[in-house]
């Protein structure tokens, strides 16, 4: 079979990372400078860690703060006019941005290095540990981009297990959007007898109230669902009136579709949000030659660490493109 582009070039950037000298510039503390072919390679690697992270707009940039830019909307750019050419302006409606230090690290004791390499052999034990640290703070993104509140010094990561105090992920940005226009912070019920009896009508009244009406059949708008409201809608449609197969069958596609969009329930997500948008419209920052990469082991401190220090950041392309109601709100009946 033959081997995707994408794959081999992750793989790539294993052998790139755990050679080290011929591709890294490695500085007198320590720490490796990665070179910009390498820093390509590492996005590929990382996004082929997490499935949401392909769809997702990850971006170099040179900036620490700025304005996020998603070029021009869905509405019409064609046309005629009596005077001269027709013409639609570009509109640009990102959110602001600013990107904080941000460290990823995993450690592992002399003891339990030994234990690992005893097992599986050296060469196997750093594949397994680089395999590992690729997918874990690419997951850490995923959570602090769902979760993240504020940029805290230092973090706190038992207080905040989701990485609330790492950076403002993408919902607390559309919280201050437009002066919180885009998110439903009043409570509701939802449910028989409440004001949304499932969420097929709650997502369909954010859509028709809050996305742009030039988004609202764009195919690539997604309903991102947590896995409580998917656990109740599912209860609900098993124990329908009749129990009949396109009920239960309707159950098991709940987090396929609902109003309509194609759906599905995000890893880290609080589990009474829901939340429309497209996936490129959640964006993700680093800034261009901040990446510092360490993978050796320290004596000081007797361990073996793969560490991997950036400036990053959050934000959304458009922030019209994002409506949600927040879990705080949220009331099941």
């Amino acid at each position: 079979m033959e081997t995707h582009p994408i794959h081999s070039m992750a793989k790539q950037f294993h052998q790139h990372f755990t050679r080290g000298a011929d591709y890294f510039n490695r500085d007198k503390t320590g720490e490796f400078i990665i070179s910009e072919p390498t820093e390509s390679l590492l996005r590929i690697a990382m996004l082929e860690s997490a499935w949401m992270m392909d769809n997702i707009t990850i971006r170099d940039i040179d900036r620490a703060n700025g304005q996020a830019i998603e070029i021009g909307c869905n509405a019409l750019h064609t046309g005629r006019s009596l005077s001269g050419r027709f013409k639609k302006k570009l509109s640009a409606s990102g959110t602001p941005f600013e990107l904080v230090e941000t460290d990823s690290c995993v450690a592992l004791s002399y003891e339990q290095i030994g234990i690992l390499t005893n097992i599986n052999g050296f060469d196997e034990f750093v594949k397994t540990i680089s395999v590992f640290f690729g997918r874990a703070f690419t997951l850490d993104m995923l959570k602090v981009g769902f979760n993240g509140e504020y940029a805290g010094l230092p973090t706190d990561p038992a207080e905040h297990p989701k990485g609330q105090d790492v950076n403002k992920g993408w919902h607390a940005i559309a919280r201050e959007f437009n002066k919180g226009s885009q998110v439903i912070t009043e409570a509701i019920t939802l449910g028989k007898d409440g004001d949304y009896p499932h969420l097929d009508a709650l997502a369909n009244q954010l859509i028709q109230d809050k996305i742009p009406e030039a988004f609202r059949e764009d195919p690539r708008l997604v309903v991102m669902v947590g896995a409580e409201l998917a656990a109740k809608e599912r209860l609900r449609l098993f124990n329908g009136g009749d129990r009949s197969l396109s009920d239960a069958a309707a159950a098991q596609m709940l987090t396929s579709s609902v109003a309509g969009r194609f759906a599905f329930v995000p890893p880290f997500m609080p589990g009474k949000r829901l939340a429309i948008t497209t996936l490129e419209n959640l964006h993700i920052y680093t800034q261009k030659g901040s990446r510092r990469f360490r993978a050796d082991f320290v004596d000081d401190a007797k361990e073996y660490q793969h560490a991997y220090l950036r400036n990053e950041g959050y934000a959304l392309g458009n922030g019209f493109l994002y409506a949600a109601v927040d879990e705080s709100a949220v009331t099941l009946l």
